[in-house]
């Protein structure tokens, strides 16, 4: 097969989908490789890397979305890109289609086969593509919180951890997942007095048993959310319904009850955010201000830490992108019910039904 790696053009994306210790693998596994000139540099690989292990470095992303069969990407294609796209090409990446209805339309219209990372699961029902980016996530969730915090930022002017004699911030975690466990651990390990809330009681008492004591666990229901957003100085949005819009758990009413100053990071911000006062924002401008509250929306926060996402993502999917390549579509699919749920869009149809349960008319 031949695989093409394009530079991420998405604003503020460092990542790339492809490490040379995986290109070198493809290729002894005797398919062609092809790497779009500087698509590494964002995360310290350079050509010479690349091509060091057999891979072709392409001048132009036209010519390399022209010859490849599969191109294998981080983040979903932008309108530049889509347009370069053809019928029956395999694309293999974040899609998070149910936050967009012109990105759905559009890949619909340009025939390609969509294999998104984040809803293939594996043995045990989990999601092993996004987990290492939910971990990035969540922990920079917690730091960049910390950061618009402080007044230059337009937040309160608050040190999380606080010092003796002055009170910790108060930060409310909303989903107890991979994401909110880890803005949880780095929240508390700062010293902040955390209250992570999810609606399954059995993943509360898993949470509660390895959280410090400083982390509290709460049922998630109305009222609840209400209660401690309004006195909570940081809000992080991290709820997960797999290939499905995000619930909307913050009313615009609430967030003009919160505290002035606060600040909420919607994490779910890709899968349309939690809060209904969020939009998404870039690493270049990241915040915005609603009802004097601080609103950290970026879509694509590991895109910052370049270097280690990009080790982090290629460890999880390198074993299925040499499988996708090795048995082609139909045999990775048949594989197992994980991989099959990974096919988002196939022959112009919505084949994910969380997608499908988003855009009815599609």
């Amino acid at each position: 097969m031949i695989i093409g790696v394009p530079r991420e053009v998405k604003k503020d994306e460092y990542r790339i989908a492809m490490l040379p210790v995986g290109a070198s693998l493809l290729i002894k596994d005797g398919h062609r490789v092809l790497i779009e000139k500087d698509a590494g540099i964002g995360s310290g690989f350079s050509n010479a890397d690349y091509h060091a292990v057999g891979a072709e470095i392409i001048e132009s992303p036209q010519s390399l979305f022209e010859e490849a069969e599969m191109i294998i990407k981080v983040k979903e294609p932008q309108p530049e890109e889509i347009k370069r796209l053809r019928n029956g090409q395999i694309l293999f990446c974040y899609f998070h289609f149910a936050s967009s209805p012109e990105l759905t339309e559009d890949c619909l219209n340009s025939g390609i086969t969509a294999i998104a990372y984040e809803t293939l699961t594996d043995a045990g029902g989990r999601l092993p593509l996004l987990t290492p980016m939910s971990e990035v996530a969540g922990k920079m969730s917690a730091q960049e919180g910390a950061k618009c915090l402080e007044k230059p930022m337009m937040g309160r002017g608050i040190l999380l951890g606080g010092v003796p004699g002055v009170a910790p911030a108060n930060v409310l975690v909303l989903g107890g997942g991979v994401v909110g466990t880890n803005a949880a651990r780095v929240a508390a390990g700062l010293g902040a007095n955390v209250t992570i809330m999810d609606i399954n009681l059995e993943r509360l008492r898993q949470l509660d048993a390895i959280m410090p004591p400083n982390v509290t666990t709460l049922f998630c229901e109305p009222h609840a959310i209400e209660q401690y957003a309004v006195t909570a100085d940081l809000v992080i949005g991290s709820v997960l319904i797999p290939g499905a819009k995000a619930p909307r758990l913050i009313t615009r009413e609430l967030v003009g009850r919160m505290e002035r100053g606060a600040v909420i990071v919607d994490v779910c911000i890709d899968q349309g955010g939690c809060s209904e006062t969020s939009r998404p924002t870039t690493h270049s401008d990241p915040v915005y201000i609603v009802d004097e509250v601080v609103h950290y929306c970026v879509a694509n926060m590991p895109g910052a830490v370049g270097r280690t996402s990009s080790h982090a993502l290629c460890n999880a999917t390198l074993a299925y992108c040499r499988e996708l390549a090795a048995l082609g579509l139909d045999g990775f699919l048949q594989k197992s019910p994980g991989r099959a749920a990974a096919l988002n869009m196939r022959d112009g149809h919505i084949t994910c039904p969380a997608v499908a349960e988003a855009f009815p008319d599609l």
